[in-house]
């Protein structure tokens, strides 16, 4: 490489491949200004099929309005496009896609044919362009519409091929830019190929409901909450679906935002969600389907090569409008009120009675309390019983639940952070208290149980397996399918039984002892999206074991819940037996100590 400081003009060849670099990325990102171009087009119908992940083939044909040949000429020119027409309408796109570069980039780096005619023409016009060198240009005959075909990407590119990865990860690619696409248009039918097989077709004017059904299974619509907020005179509007909260399944994440019918997001819809939306255990993230529609004018497209990212005029008023219609998607219908009592002085029963604990009296002179009524307080505190979740050996649940007052537990533990401990009580945020010989401590349960089935799960000898009674089905993205497939050895190494159902879907057998009956589909689908997420990684040498027993035993801790006395102990009693029992696998605290020393400090008595 010579720089002798001089500034001079670049071939045009060597231009053009530079500027594939901004669109091209991966026979995905093909795919990706292909299906904006068949949209934009008008098109109803969009069959797409691949080949070898897409780097041998990537083909798009649609019945969209189609090019005569000018246009289709003049399409292979930069800077060329029939979207924009001055500087100001890029102020207002209101089309997927706009810069010219899009078609020219992508021939001059593939074996590239484009064959269109109008609905008005008696004869088509096929193009042929070999690495950005037009070869061919005849007339031809086809049906109204367009048909792409991109063959040998980065042939005369060689080390951009080198970066592309497997096929089955590139097909992955492939389709998710195709789902996401198709959530995106449900009324635009759609189907996919992959090697001359046929793996998806949805079916035209669809319904948004209709089409994550078609992507993601019949039952996944149930697990959403419908958002549909306009206010006032504003021009802003948010539709779409977003995750129940109380929904159990915390591992299935699909977050798909649209702007204008784009799919981009931007740096202000991330923070309005995570506000909006009630915190989680892990801090995971809700599923979210969300439409954003604003007038052309008031979101700039314009701020990434591959579009996105958009940038609003007013970021203020798309997070309050966010918050406002996630706020408005959670607030509960009224019930209707059918009960009319017999008797008019009679008030209407409750239709929740509450059940009241036993009490006693404490009279109002005796509290010092100037009151007429008597003080209601439960004659003991009461922890109600837990129920068993996978991996839990909590013992038997204490006959009434509650915790007798002065009676002595302590417990000798033969190692661990402790010689002895007494459980005291368990907080209304889940926090477990105890009294050991050196201070107080504060246990979080959740981190305390995955610490405890992350280190079953990595010893071999609990890795035998539990069959399922009735098999479990789960259905992951392409992207969570590829990456669990090369996992298949650890899996079953571990005490999972997984086999592909087909579709992205999974069905499950067995699952490790150490899990015991846990949602067996829950825990695959924390295990797939972690893998996916995390990708190739470099480090210790059981790092596939550990990611996979991390993942697991998440989706074992679950939420918040209550516990027994003796649940409690027996809880306590397996972490003290940990390896690590201080920090979870993710390497968050487990507890928190307090020091005799440091409390009697604390309070001035030492």
């Amino acid at each position: 490489m010579t720089r002798d400081g001089h500034v001079r003009l670049l071939p045009l060849h060597v231009a053009n491949k530079i500027a594939a670099g901004e669109v091209v990325e991966r026979p995905a990102s093909v795919l990706k200004e292909l299906l904006e171009n068949a949209l934009d087009a008008g098109a109803t119908r969009i069959e797409v099929a691949v080949s070898a992940g897409g780097r041998k083939l990537v083909s798009v044909r649609d019945n969209g309005c189609g090019m005569t040949r000018e246009d289709a000429l003049l399409s292979l020119e930069r800077q060329a496009t029939s979207k924009i027409r001055d500087v100001d309408d890029i102020e207002r796109i209101d089309t997927l896609g706009f810069r010219g570069e899009a078609i020219p980039s992508i021939a001059a780096v593939s074996r590239f044919t484009l064959v269109t005619r109008p609905s008005d023409a008696e004869e088509g016009t096929r193009l042929v362009v070999n690495a950005g060198t037009l070869a061919e240009v005849t007339s031809c005959g086809a049906p109204p519409g367009t048909r792409v075909e991109v063959r040998d990407l980065f042939c005369n590119v060689p080390a951009r091929r080198k970066f592309l990865r497997a096929y089955a990860t590139e097909e992955a690619h492939i389709r998710n830019t195709l789902a996401v696409h198709a959530l995106a248009h449900p009324a635009v039918a759609m189907s996919l190929a992959v090697d001359g097989r046929e793996i998806w077709r949805f079916a035209a004017d669809a319904s948004l409901e209709d089409r994550i059904r078609e992507l993601y299974g019949p039952e996944f619509p149930e697990s959403l909450i419908p958002v549909d907020w306009h206010e006032g005179n504003s021009r802003l509007s948010i539709r779409g679906y977003i995750e129940r909260p109380d929904h159990q399944n915390a591992f299935r994440r699909e977050q798909h935002i649209f702007v204008n019918g784009r799919p981009a997001t931007a740096a202000v819809i991330s923070y309005a969600l995570k506000d909006a939306y009630p915190n989680r255990p892990g801090d995971a993230r809700p599923t979210t389907i969300l439409f954003i529609d604003l007038p052309p004018d008031q979101v700039d497209v314009n701020v990434h090569p591959a579009k996105r990212e958009v940038r609003f005029r007013n970021p203020s008023e798309v997070r309050t409008a966010i918050s406002n219609a996630i706020a408005s998607a959670f607030r509960p219908v009224p019930p209707v009120q059918s009960f009319t009592p017999s008797n008019p002085g009679t008030p209407a029963p409750d239709p929740h009675p509450q059940t009241t604990p036993a009490s006693v009296e404490i009279p109002a002179e005796s509290a010092g309390l100037p009151v007429d009524s008597a003080f209601q307080m439960p004659i003991q505190p009461t922890l109600p019983p837990r129920e068993a979740t996978a991996g839990e050996e909590h013992g038997a649940t204490a006959e009434d639940g509650r915790v007798e007052l002065g009676q002595s537990s302590r417990i000798e533990t033969a190692s661990g952070p402790w010689r002895w401990f007494e459980f005291l009580a368990q907080s209304s945020t889940g926090l477990l208290f105890l009294e050991t010989d050196a201070g107080i401590v504060a246990i979080h349960p959740q981190a305390a149980l995955e610490r405890i089935v992350y280190e079953r799960l990595l010893d071999d000898a609990n890795a035998a397996s539990q069959p399922l009674l009735i098999p479990e089905t789960v259905k992951l993205t392409p992207l969570e399918s590829v990456k669990i497939s090369s996992f298949m050895d650890v899996l079953s190494a571990q005490g999972f039984q997984v086999e592909s159902f087909g579709d992205n879907v999974w069905k499950i057998d067995a699952v490790p002892q150490s899990l015991g009956s846990t949602a067996a589909g829950e825990a695959l689908a924390a295990i797939a999206h972690d893998i996916a997420e995390t990708g190739a990684k470099r480090g210790g040498a059981r790092w596939r074991e550990e990611l996979v027993a991390k993942s697991a035993a998440r989706a074992v801790a679950g939420g918040i819940s209550r516990y027994t006395p003796e649940a409690a102990r027996r809880l306590v009693e397996q972490l003290a037996a940990c390896r690590m029992p201080y920090i979870c696998p993710r390497g968050k605290p487990v507890m928190i100590f307090k020091s005799n020393r440091e409390l009697s400090k604390n309070f001035g008595r030492d």
